[in-house]
């Protein structure tokens, strides 16, 4: 092992091929661009002071969000270089791609797409959403929530040096041994994947810890659990699964690295380990995973359907029942991924019913969508286009997903691209859509305005067009053997028509990208012309819509108390939807600080130090983050008042925008 100053790290690290090279020279012009921008416009104060060091929830939510947009472009470039590979890689043709640099892409879209797009969703809108729906000023640990971003956005950078500095990993984006190991992986692409999932894996489980002390400890008076709000019992149940699953998540990777960094054989079946303990574990976690990320979905479509259905929610409390079934059997169907292992049939019958017993309380939970629209007064909204597409595609996952819970249907289509449609229908078709519907039926919450129904109606055809065309193929493509991971094949084979149509389809759901960003510029120009709410069904049923738009840093001025599930409509009814200033005090809130950021960026250099066998880059990084945390402790009372007086001319100035 080498133990020079700087590692393995040297310029052959710096040199790419030219597509490799021109990814990197677009994040280097990226990135001095913002620093100019923020340079010429004076705004590095205004950073550090709003965000850096900010403890406020609502803009810890939005950081998430914005790095969720980063790696969803990036994720959706990954997807399109890879299906354009594919679509011109039959017979004498190779393509564009390297076989290595194609299984790196394969890689990094996976990875970024499930831990940094997918998890930045679940925790960006329970950061902006959870504290509002309970009636709470803050969340639990304040301090801890920004270390949780930190240490998300940190791994996010990880991911992203490996463009510049080495390579990524190609080893798949869960890391089964023995290709992850050092005998086939020599370079830093494994080690990067270990430790930016690492750092995030981190980050999401301070996260869960906090939120779920927040929804128990700290709902408003009269907010009884069968009150809360569904999008709040799903995050719940969301925060439960990230505890338990999340260290196995931890544990599993730090073996692996052990694996590659000291020699050891836990998962090496030549040192005496056994590499399907690395499967079973990794999908210990994994299985829950999909459910932490469909979860909160569920609940937007909850709030949404019920909001422009103008209609109570049908069936809330086998909604709730179907929630908690849910988190409990998400915890025991984790052998399906991996049938073909040879386990005997006992095991593989018992995790094929489990498999399909799941179904049971999702397809409640679609039936009671369903039913909450039968007899409503239905707006056809941005969101609502979201959630209708939605149904359509998630059913269809599912429908594939009970033929794959059939061990020996499974058998014949695991390692082929139908299980990556179905994949990608219950994900791209739940979680994506989910995340889309909530953030056009939120914006109005926190920006003020609605964002552009036509551009928004738009980007969801090119998007719902552009899904069916790139994955309803792939069923297709699966059932005539095409495996997974393939960047190359024969002419003969008769697939390249639907490689064809699925780098189609790719293309579309790029159309539909660009529909959003030209609807977010565009809606920022127009902006005061949206700001008029009145007599639209827009402000939804539950309490986060009790307060100003954007709500102040306190949320509520007076803590509201709830008599009802759909507590904004009740207040609304009664006419006490405005706060009563005489009922106004002093609010504490918590001070802004910078130690979260700097813990982050020590762990960032312990990693990198790690990666790279810097090891006293990575021995300052952990003597850092320990010194920080200490230092944090330290700190003096990290609080500051809101005086009565302010919050009366806050609220008379902005209450009912």
């Amino acid at each position: 092992m080498d133990i020079s100053l700087f590692g393995r790290l040297t310029l052959d690290s710096f040199k790419h091929n030219g597509i490799e090279m021109g990814a990197t020279l677009m994040m280097v012009f990226m990135a001095a661009f913002a620093v100019i921008f923020l340079t010429y416009k004076k705004l590095w104060k205004w950073l550090y002071h709003e965000w850096i060091t900010s403890l406020d929830p609502k803009r810890i939510g939005v950081m998430y969000l914005f790095v969720v947009f980063l790696m969803l472009l990036k994720g959706a470039i990954d997807a399109i270089m890879m299906r354009a590979q594919q679509a011109m890689s039959s017979g004498d043709s190779m393509g564009y791609l390297s076989a290595d640099h194609f299984q790196q892409l394969f890689t990094a879209h996976g990875t970024v797409m499930i831990f940094f797009v997918g998890m930045g969703i679940v925790f960006g809108m329970i950061n902006l959403i959870v504290p509002l729906q309970i009636g709470a000023r803050d969340v639990a640990f304040p301090f801890l929530n920004a270390v949780s971003f930190w240490l998300f956005f940190m791994g996010f950078m990880l991911l992203n040096v490996s463009l510049m500095v080495g390579e990524f990993s190609a080893a798949g984006w869960v890391c089964y041994p023995p290709l992850s190991g050092l005998k086939y992986s020599p370079g830093v692409g494994v080690d990067y994947w270990i430790w930016s999932v690492q750092i995030a894996g981190v980050g999401s489980l301070f996260g869960g810890i906090n939120f779920l002390v927040t929804i128990f400890k700290m709902r408003c008076p009269g907010m009884t659990y069968m009150r809360m709000p569904l999008f709040t019992w799903c995050a719940l149940a969301t925060m439960i699964l990230v505890i338990f699953a999340f260290p196995i998540l931890t544990v599993t990777i730090t073996l692996l690295a052990l694996d590659r960094l000291m020699g050891m054989h836990f998962f090496t079946s030549t040192g005496g380990g056994n590499p399907m303990m690395y499967v079973n574990l990794i999908w210990a976690w994994g299985h829950p995973e999909v459910y932490i990320l469909v979860l909160p979905a569920f609940g937007i479509y909850s709030e949404v359907v019920s909001t422009f259905s103008e209609k109570r929610l049908f069936g809330y409390v086998s909604m709730v029942w179907a929630i908690i079934a849910i988190t409990i059997l998400s915890f025991i169907v984790w052998l399906h991924h991996f049938f073909t292992m040879g386990a005997s049939a006992n095991v593989n019958a018992f995790f094929g019913a489990m498999t399909m017993l799941i179904a049971i309380p999702t397809g409640v939970k679609i039936f009671n969508w369903l039913f909450t629209m039968v007899r409503g007064r239905v707006h056809l909204t941005s969101p609502m286009y979201w959630f209708l597409g939605f149904v359509i595609i998630f059913t269809i996952g599912g429908m594939t997903g009970i033929l794959l819970s059939i061990a020996p249907l499974d058998f014949q289509m695991h390692n082929s691209l139908f299980l990556v449609a179905h994949f990608h229908t219950v994900i791209i078709g739940g979680v994506l859509f989910g995340f889309l519907s909530g953030f056009t039926y939120w914006f109005p919450k926190f920006a003020g305005f609605k964002l552009h129904e036509g551009l928004g109606k738009c980007a969801f055809w090119f998007w719902f067009s552009g899904f069916c065309f790139a994955f309803l193929p792939l069923y297709v493509l699966g059932l005539m053997g095409t495996t997974r991971r393939l960047s190359h094949y024969e002419a003969e084979t008769g697939w390249q028509p639907f490689f064809m149509c699925a780098a189609f389809g790719a293309f579309l759901i790029a159309i539909g990208i660009a529909f959003q960003m030209i609807q977010l510029i565009v809606s920022v120009k127009q902006r005061n012309q949206n700001r008029d709410l009145t007599g639209d069904p827009w402000h939804g049923r539950t309490l986060e819509w009790d307060t100003t738009s954007p709500p102040p840093l306190y949320n509520f001025a007076v803590i509201p108390t709830v008599y009802d599930q759909d507590a904004f409509w009740k207040m609304k009814e009664t006419g006490h939807t405005k706060p009563d200033p005489k009922e106004f005090t002093d609010v504490l809130m918590p001070k802004s600080t910078p130690m979260g950021f700097i813990i982050a960026v020590f762990g960032f250099l312990f990693a990198f130090g790690i990666v790279w066998y810097m090891w006293w880059l990575a021995i300052i990084g952990i003597i850092g983050v320990i010194a920080s945390a200490i230092a944090h402790l330290s700190e003096e009372e990290c609080e500051y008042v809101i005086t009565k007086a302010e919050i009366e001319k806050m609220e008379g100035s902005t209450y009912g925008t």
